[in-house]
């Protein structure tokens, strides 16, 4: 898109700063109340029922839930074979049993689960309202897709689900995350997650060099993995994301355990190097131990999406350069890979700014908000009036 058309969508846009103030409230209470019901994967149903019915305040048509129980709801635009799929994940990782109560001061939104995406979530609900009162009419439907199961073992199942089984021919796809603004995804990077569990329990045999815990034992397959070689090109990397053993002084070592982290790589044959390479480290360090420690894959996504230069992806970085916004392509390891599955172009965008304030709370700031909403805006503008055929 010529860099006079981008102008021309950031004028239509030139009403939005006002539109946006006057609706700030109500998208902040949607954070808010979104990220105070728990909603852990395959446990979303609140979240869904919610989500309904701020799709049906704000006249959205098809409102509805499918056989995944995902969140559905249309903005109907002028061109019935034309459509574009926006969707952030319903499911947050957050223990329920912890405390969802949120505060908001005049800078942030603070709160246990505001990072497991209920900004995405909050701006599904405002699209509507920020349409109509834009007075923007577009030949594009607009699907919105709140997507359950998309976390963990949930794997992107909502999504996939929905991308697999939906009628409309989809021009693209949007994903809407929160942080961090100014990031942006056009591919999705191979990934594999996985778990190391132990079981003490089913021991088979004495270890000769005595009791080993839990703790132990998985502290020594995380020594094990980060001896394995890992190229730079093509990038590949082992997250560790938690473990999970133990839970106080005075007590015999743990009898369970369980290790989690991620493999990831521009190459689906180097995920499943490492897969291979690890899955015999921990057979050999159960067979020496004498205990029961086994791998499981949870979830996988596979590499691929729109190159550098597609017309979205061109997009997105020239309506960041109009409005100021510095960017930075980062490869995608969420939804962005089930529209890779289903061969439609799509990309990932944020629309804040969130940190980790500590462990289990997320801070998202307010501020940043107005340019994220109004850059995914000028995105679907973008692409509802750009000719593009296929990823």
């Amino acid at each position: 898109m010529a860099t006079e058309e981008i102008a021309s969508i950031i004028k239509d846009l030139e009403k939005y700063d006002s539109v946006f103030t006057e609706l700030r409230e109500t998208f902040l209470a949607n954070v808010v109340m979104l990220s105070e019901i728990p909603a852990t994967t395959f446990e979303e149903q609140e979240r869904v029922n919610f989500l309904i019915n701020r799709f049906s305040d704000s006249e959205l048509i098809n409102t509805s839930t499918d056989e995944y129980g995902n969140a559905l709801g249309l903005i109907p635009g002028s061109d019935e074979n034309k459509n574009i799929v926006l969707t952030a994940s319903i499911d947050s990782s957050v223990d329920t049993r912890l405390d969802h109560s949120v505060s908001v001061s005049s800078q942030k939104i603070t709160g246990v689960a505001v990072g497991d995406n209920t900004i995405g979530l909050a701006a599904l609900t405002m699209l509507q309202n920020i349409l109509d009162k834009l007075e923007i009419k577009l030949k594009s439907n607009l699907i919105l897709v709140g997507a359950s199961q998309s976390l963990g073992n949930g794997n992107l199942g909502g999504l996939k689900f929905f991308l697999s089984n939906v009628k409309q021919p989809i021009k693209a796809g949007i994903c809407i995350e929160g942080k961090n603004l100014g990031d942006f995804s056009h591919r999705s990077m191979g990934m594999m997650k996985c778990e190391v569990i132990y079981n003490a329990q089913n021991i088979h045999k004495k270890p000769p060099t005595g009791r080993f815990g839990a703790i132990e034992t998985l502290s020594e397959i995380i020594s094990r993995m980060r001896e394995i070689p890992i190229p730079n090109k093509p990038s590949t990397s082992i997250c560790f994301s938690s473990i999970e053993s133990g839970s106080k002084y005075d007590t015999e070592p743990s009898d369970d355990g369980i290790l989690r982290f991620e493999l990831r790589s521009e190459s689906v044959e180097m995920v499943q190097t490492l897969k291979y390479e690890i899955q015999d480290l921990v057979s050999e360090i159960s067979a020496n131990y004498g205990v029961d420690v086994k791998m499981n894959v949870v979830a996988q996504t596979k590499q691929g999406g729109i190159p550098f230069t597609h017309p979205i992806a061109a997009n997105t970085r020239e309506i960041m350069e109009a409005m100021n916004i510095k960017y930075s392509v980062v490869p995608s390891t969420s939804a962005l890979s089930a529209f890779v599955d289903n061969n439609i172009p799509a990309i990932t965008v944020a629309l804040t700014n969130e940190a980790e304030k500590e462990r289990n709370l997320t801070e998202a700031e307010i501020e940043p908000l107005s340019d994220g909403l109004k850059l995914l805006l000028a995105l679907i503008l973008s692409i509802d009036r750009g000719e593009f055929d296929g990823p």
